[in-house]
């Protein structure tokens, strides 16, 4: 594509001189290869502007900036150079999202599971799926590792160009606060956005909660202000969450709600849980049926119900949707059980917001005969005002309760645990830094008719520690805890 007829999406942009071909466009100057257009975007520790030099060296034929940068190639200065990034790629890579239908999930908790519901269902409807989220990207088969829940748009742009040219049908996302706040979705065409729940999380980043909440809302005020009824937009609430009374107020789409506690156009009522799954009727536009997942937990129906919503509306016959998601038996590092032979339920999962915390060991108390224990850090160089009310979540819905690290990443493992602790003075509670060591005394420590609940990591095969990013499973290495016993 020429750089002229890229540059026309950009208002108000003064078109330079020459008029190279450009074949790709990066933000990563060691990306940069013969024919790239080279985007400077300043970040909280790198500053693009100054490998300006360094792209041009490796081949760059153009470069966008927010400043004067020294090269000898069009420089074109823009206000934003994120904000322009976005329109550039959405045009480089032909509107991929227009030729997909596209599904987004936001939330504090239950995004993961909710988009592999969503995924199973559309892949059982004989669909070729995308997914992108926190464990990873996947256009049908093929797996792609992801370093953040949402790409930036570059990243996601070109991501959707390849599912349409590989016959993607449908695509399902996460899609964090921190990339609709910093515009990563900017010219993302979702068909269908949905809400899970919004609870304390990364106030570190957002400073308060309604700060956070409008940054989830944004996913569902960008869903457009018009209608098109060959091609319906839909926001998907959870009625039951009171985030979605403000979220209704910010979006013109078709509102679709679920919920438990609230009566709702899908919702859920007579649930039964035991440690093997959970039952409940299910009482939707097209009547009421009765409902037996493998999956276990009232948090668990939220997703469900949530699954049940977007493929409804996305015209998948819901006889064929219960069908598939009565078959799902889980999700990689959420209320995973890990079993090697004991005697008692090992159980990862991925729990490291208070909430989510606390509808694990809810949920365990169902079934738990004897003792809990619960094995929880909190990470660092993150929002630290959640750590104490981790710790209390810990010593009231368990019996043992056991604080070690997470991902200390730049913090001192020691000083974060004492940021836990100072929240249940008094209780009783066990301390051991390394994680390893607090999974082996959990399990050595337990019996017949106890629970012990690995809380924080789920599905991360990693442990960040400093600079260092060490093979850590939690999964792993409770069975190795289990082969020692």
């Amino acid at each position: 594509m020429k750089l002229h007829t890229l540059l026309k999406v950009l208002p108000l942009v003064k078109l330079p001189n020459e008029n190279p071909d450009i074949i790709d466009i990066v933000q990563d100057n060691r990306k940069v290869v013969q024919g790239s257009l080279f985007i400077c975007i300043e970040g909280l520790t790198v500053d693009g502007h100054v490998f300006a030099k360094d792209a041009e060296a490796k081949g760059a034929v153009a470069i966008i900036a927010e400043k004067p940068v020294e090269a000898n190639i069009p420089v074109v200065i823009v206000k934003d150079t994120k904000r322009a990034m976005a329109i550039l790629a959405d045009a480089f890579y032909h509107q991929p999202t227009k030729k997909l239908r596209l599904i987004g999930i936001t939330g504090t908790n239950g995004k993961t599971t909710t988009s592999h519901l969503i995924d199973q269902i559309f892949q059982d409807a004989g669909e070729k799926t995308g997914l992108i989220g926190t464990m990873y990207m996947k256009i049908g088969d093929q797996i792609l590792e992801t370093k953040n829940t949402t790409p930036d748009s570059m990243t996601l742009q070109k991501t959707f160009r390849q599912m349409v040219d590989s016959n993607v049908k449908s695509a399902i996302m996460e899609v964090s606060s921190h990339a609709l706040d910093q515009g990563r979705v900017y010219g993302c065409d979702y068909d269908v956005a949905v809400f899970t729940n919004l609870t304390q999380d990364h106030l570190d980043y957002h400073h308060t909660m309604e700060e956070y909440r409008r940054a989830k809302s944004l996913l569902f005020s960008q869903l457009g202000n018009t209608y098109n009824h060959e091609h319906p937009k839909f926001a998907v609430l959870n009625i039951d969450d009171p985030a979605s009374a403000k979220i209704k107020k910010e979006t013109a789409a078709h509102i679709i709600s679920y919920g438990i506690d609230h009566n709702a156009d899908f919702y859920a009522s007579k649930i039964q849980m035991s440690a093997s799954g959970t039952t409940f009727t299910l009482s939707s536009p097209e009547g009421v049926h009765e409902i037996n997942i493998k999956l276990i937990g009232k948090f668990s129906i939220y997703n469900v119900l949530a699954a049940i919503a977007a493929a409804y509306v996305s015209q998948i016959p819901l006889k064929e949707i219960i069908q598939s998601i009565e078959s799902v038996k889980g999700v990689a590092g959420r209320f995973e059980l890990v079993n090697g032979g004991q005697d008692f339920p090992i159980i990862v999962d991925y729990a490291h917001t208070p909430d989510s915390l606390e509808n694990v060991l809810k949920t365990i108390q169902h079934f738990a005969e004897k003792r809990i224990f619960v094995i929880v850090g909190c990470g660092g160089d993150r929002d630290k005002t959640k750590r104490p009310i981790m710790a209390q979540i810990a010593c009231e819905y368990g019996t043992n309760p056991i604080f070690t690290s997470d991902n200390p990443r730049s913090e001192d493992p020691d000083q974060i645990i004492q940021d836990m602790v100072a929240g249940v003075n008094g209780k009783d509670f066990v301390t051991i830094t390394d994680r390893r060591e607090a999974i082996f005394y959990g399990v050595k420590n337990a019996s017949s008719g106890d629970v012990v609940i690995i809380a924080g990591k789920g599905h991360e095969t990693y442990q960040q520690i400093g600079e260092k990013i060490l093979d850590f499973d939690d999964r792993m290495v409770a069975l190795e805890a289990v082969k020692e016993r």
